[in-house]
């Protein structure tokens, strides 16, 4: 048995021995992959189609806005026109967001902020309630003070020499529900705005 197995594996080896040939030509080169996407490696993938950029939102400031009475309606009223203060195209869909300001606060440290409240907004006076309003078209927006009793004679201070801010959100694409709109710092952060990116007017 021992010589059979001895046997057979000269055999085996003498096989394969006389199987083994010099070694061939080297074959043609393959067509190079396509990258694929990065990986933890760090090495680039494939660059994609340049992305459309997008339409950011803007944040205009009016000084010196009066209000007027229309004594039909009760109401005091003012009318900005959005070509008057930016070249943003209006759309349906945008967001509209209107601020009044409430005068400056000055701080411990000596420094001044001008505070904002969002529309509408209500006052509690002796003669009753009153509210500022606004709506808007693509066009303009109007502001409003609408009350309870007569407002004839509704103190200078809250009609005359008013300060506003708009602001307009483009509806695509914005993240109005996920923005502060409560505080206008929150809402400047969000949207990536500086006090330096605001247009400012002052009215005769």
């Amino acid at each position: 048995m021992k010589k059979f197995t001895l046997v057979l594996g000269s055999l085996m080896a003498l096989f394969f021995i006389s199987c083994t040939g010099p070694q061939g030509p080297p074959g043609f080169d393959g067509f190079d992959g396509r990258d694929g996407a990065p990986g933890f490696d760090g090495f680039d993938g494939q660059d994609g189609e340049d992305g459309e950029a997008g339409i950011q939102a803007q944040i205009f400031e009016v000084d010196g806005v009066d209000l007027f009475y229309i004594d039909a309606d009760n109401v005091w009223e003012t009318v900005l026109t959005f070509e008057d203060y930016t070249t943003f195209e209006v759309l349906k869909e945008d967001a509209i967001f209107v601020y009044r300001s409430d005068g400056e606060i000055p701080f411990e440290d000596g420094s001044v902020e001008e505070a904002w409240g969002l529309l509408p907004q209500n006052f509690f006076l002796e003669e009753g309630i009153i509210q500022f309003v606004s709506s808007h078209t693509v066009k303009d927006v109007a502001i409003f003070i609408d009350g309870n009793f007569d407002l004839a004679n509704l103190n200078p201070d809250l009609t005359d020499n008013q300060l506003f801010r708009v602001v307009i959100v483009p509806g695509v694409g914005a993240p109005t529900g996920k923005m502060d709109t409560s505080s206008m710092t929150s809402l400047m952060s969000s949207l990536g705005i500086s006090e330096n990116d605001i247009k400012k007017y002052k009215l005769d």
